[in-house]
């Protein structure tokens, strides 16, 4: 099978598109034919040598977050897929790539309402979105949630999460995303270039604050995101695109009885993910056929411009999705 190799960690010339064997699935594993992948900060990050997958190190390393396409084969136990069915997915990495095997557990069954090619725009986005607000979050209608990278993947999924949930939602971006994040939902669309979030925060919520913090920023956010939480609200950390490193000032967050809560999805145990992924297929799945949520697509590249896909996403210009068309 065609798959993107990373040889050796550096730049976007580092990223090679070569033939390599095909995989096997185990008794309960699933073999999926791959029409689309995408990117995420991830990838950028474990081609620099900075996020490799977890578990021993591969003969190739391939990597890719998540893949939409049709079941190829199925292990001798697996008995609630076949091949042909249509499926998406998460994976910890090999998403960039013909063929991709995963636990029949972490499978979704794409919604009719989506062509598989663009089915690769929903599962890591959707699933952090919502694994991040409701699961650690606790968020529920008519709660508040504020979402720092509002036009990112994870930010346009958020958007439609809290409105499906009934709850309200503040975003920040930059001025050119702001009609975009509005457009999807959002209540308040801050353009942190020329607006301190935490001032427009209070304003909006009357001081109270928000639930919830869902950041994928980091650094000099931190005191920020602590003086918009309500009184026991929740700071989700589930990224760095900013500083590594931040200052917590405990004497802010103290008297807001407040919890700052630091999370991945992609080195979880098997369980875990597996977990996260089935209240996703029954809490979220059935909202897209119902309208209440789409993916968000903003760009496609083939598999063989995969660099061109990583230099598009360093940009950050994006709004929603980069997809990889295999």
């Amino acid at each position: 099978m065609r798959a993107v190799v990373i040889p050796e960690y550096g730049d976007v010339d580092v990223l090679e598109v070569r033939e390599i064997p095909d995989p096997e699935p185990g008794p309960d594993e699933v073999v999926v034919a791959v029409r689309s992948t995408a990117m995420n900060r991830a990838d950028l990050l474990q081609r620099a040598g900075l996020y490799p997958a977890p578990g021993p190190a591969p003969e190739y390393e391939v990597p890719g977050l998540e893949f939409a396409g049709v079941v190829a084969a199925v292990g001798r136990q697996v008995t609630a897929w076949s091949e042909g069915d249509a499926v998406m997915g998460i994976v910890s990495g090999g998403g960039h790539a013909e063929l991709v095997v995963t636990h029949e557990r972490m499978l979704q069954r794409l919604p009719a309402s989506v062509a598989v090619e663009d089915g690769a725009a929903i599962p890591e986005v959707f699933m952090t979105a919502h694994d991040a607000l409701v699961t650690q979050g606790g968020l529920t209608s008519g709660g508040r949630a504020l979402v720092h990278a509002g036009a990112s993947g994870v930010g346009t999924a958020a958007i439609q999460i809290v409105g499906a949930l009934g709850a309200r939602t503040a975003v920040t971006c930059s001025a050119g995303k702001v009609d975009a994040c509005a457009d999807l939902g959002a209540d308040l669309v801050i353009d942190y270039t020329t607006t301190d979030f935490a001032e427009a925060i209070a304003s909006w919520t009357g001081g109270a604050g928000v639930d919830v913090v869902l950041d994928v920023i980091g650094g000099e956010y931190l005191t920020r995101n602590i003086q918009s939480l309500r009184v026991q609200g929740r700071i989700i950390q589930v990224g760095v695109m900013g500083e590594g490193v931040a200052n917590l000032p405990i004497g802010l967050l103290l008297p807001k009885r407040a919890s700052l809560i630091g999370t991945v999805l992609r080195s979880r145990p098997l369980e875990q993910k597996i977990e996260a992924n089935q209240r996703f297929v029954r809490e979220l799945l059935p909202r897209f056929d119902d309208g209440t949520l789409r993916p968000v697509i903003d760009a496609r590249f083939p598999l063989e411009e995969i660099a061109a896909a990583h230099s598009y996403m360093a940009t950050n210009a994006n709004v929603g999705k980069i997809l990889i068309d295999v």
